[in-house]
């Protein structure tokens, strides 16, 4: 099933989705994440690769609020995310790499507690729910407890109340980690079909083929640092390789001390 997710983005504005300048975030004197800067446009699907412990996690973890950067700005749409918190968090939708699901809830019921989270009226919610569980292969599964849901469902389930309030900006931990191909499909073509109708995507992943095939830009941590930044053809002009593991290999090894 084909459908683009709405946005409801008014166009032609050049307010960045994402905006960070200069964060660090620091834990018991380490350094996890040391001056990062990023500018992603509306309507990019931006990957942010590292191995584990580049700061990746902490990164998405600020974004969405969780953490307070210890110096730094974080803007979403031009909201500051520490001064107006409201406004800033209300178009983002944030998917950890375990999402929480209440085991005793049907799927309708979940997509109905986080949209009443919201404060969204109800008969709207319950048919963009429906819409959601529909278009994800879930609306079978209604009257089944999630608690008996494999790793695919849940984490389909988790992406629908992820969108059940209609974001601009996807922020997303690891979203394939566990997924067999079929799952994995269609949380992509997900993706692919948020950002066609003008949302914005930022997602982690060790997987570099989604970030190979679905990204516009790609920005590489390591050491908390953002060590390159670019199109996938600018990272292969750059480390002179030609796939984006070998680019990812060699770009990571440049900037090991």
């Amino acid at each position: 099933m084909t459908q683009t997710v709405s946005t409801s983005l008014q166009t032609g504005t050049q307010t960045p989705a994402l905006e960070l300048r200069d964060i660090t975030k620091r834990f018991s004197g380490k350094t996890a994440v040391q001056s990062l800067s990023l500018n992603i446009a509306q309507g990019e699907l931006y990957a942010l690769l590292g191995s584990n412990g580049a700061g990746k996690t902490t990164t998405l973890r600020m974004i969405a609020g969780l953490l307070e950067p210890d110096s730094g700005q974080i803007s979403i749409l031009g909201h500051d995310v520490s001064r107006e918190p409201e406004q800033a968090k209300t178009p983002l939708a944030y998917l950890p790499d375990d999402p929480l699901l209440y085991a005793k809830l049907r799927p309708m019921e979940y997509l109905e507690f986080v949209a009443g989270l919201w404060g969204l009226e109800p008969r709207a919610s319950e048919k963009k729910a429906q819409e959601l569980l529909e278009w994800l292969d879930l609306w079978k599964n209604r009257f089944e407890l999630t608690e008996g849901f494999s790793r695919g469902m849940k984490q389909k389930l988790a992406l629908a109340g992820a969108l059940v309030h209609g974001p601009r900006l996807m922020i997303l931990d690891e979203p394939l980690t566990g997924l067999d191909a079929g799952a994995a499909r269609q949380v992509k073509d997900l993706l692919v079909s948020f950002v066609a109708g003008g949302g914005t995507v930022i997602l982690t992943t060790h997987i570099l083929e989604v970030a190979e095939r679905l990204s516009s830009r790609i920005g590489i941590l390591s050491g908390g640092k953002l060590i390159a930044e670019g199109t996938l053809e600018e990272l292969r002009t750059r480390s002179g390789e030609n796939s984006l593991e070998d680019v990812f290999l060699e770009l990571t090894q440049e900037a090991s001390p």
